[in-house]
């Protein structure tokens, strides 16, 4: 899954099992082709399960510079967004929590449901949101994502970003 800001759900792959690693249910989802294509302009930010690219930065995972701790710190606090996502989602739909009894084809269906419905939640104000979720600031990445050159690799582009915000 992927989300903004304000926990809304923008994107969701939820036909794997959860034995799945992450960064192969990455390469083959739709989001994935859409940024390689050059569909989208942006950066995503993810665990070090992932591999770095142009728009997916993930951490260090040796930092050598007080700067990259400071990256490392700041994404780790901008990315900390999905988990709270998934925490608010298993609150709100306790089937989630618990796991779901039913076969593969029908949970995909009950997961993709739930993400409709917490999406409608937020906008209509249903979704109660603790304050602690509202205390991160993103603004810092978002203006790195604008001052970052597109076609550079993840490994330059990351250190592009910390080099100018960190």
């Amino acid at each position: 899954m992927v989300c903004d800001p304000n926990f809304r759900i923008t994107s969701l792959c939820a036909r794997w099992p959860g034995s799945c690693h992450d960064a192969r249910i990455w390469r083959t989802s739709g989001l994935y082709q859409k940024f390689e294509n050059g569909d989208y302009d942006g950066i995503l930010l993810g665990d070090s399960g992932y591999p770095l690219s142009r728009y997916l930065m993930t951490p260090y995972l040796t930092p050598w510079t007080q700067s990259e701790e400071r990256f490392n710190s700041s994404l780790c606090r901008t990315r900390v967004l999905i988990e709270q996502t998934f925490g608010i989602m298993k609150r709100k739909f306790q089937a989630l929590h618990f796991g779901l009894r039913t076969s593969p084809d029908q949970a995909v269906s009950y997961i993709t449901a739930c993400c409709i419905l917490h999406n409608i939640g937020i906008e209509r104000g249903d979704t109660i949101i603790s304050g602690d979720c509202r205390e991160l600031n993103v603004a810092d990445c978002q203006q790195a994502v604008i001052n970052a050159h597109p076609r550079a690799d993840g490994v330059a582009k990351r250190a592009s970003i910390t080099q100018s915000f960190f």
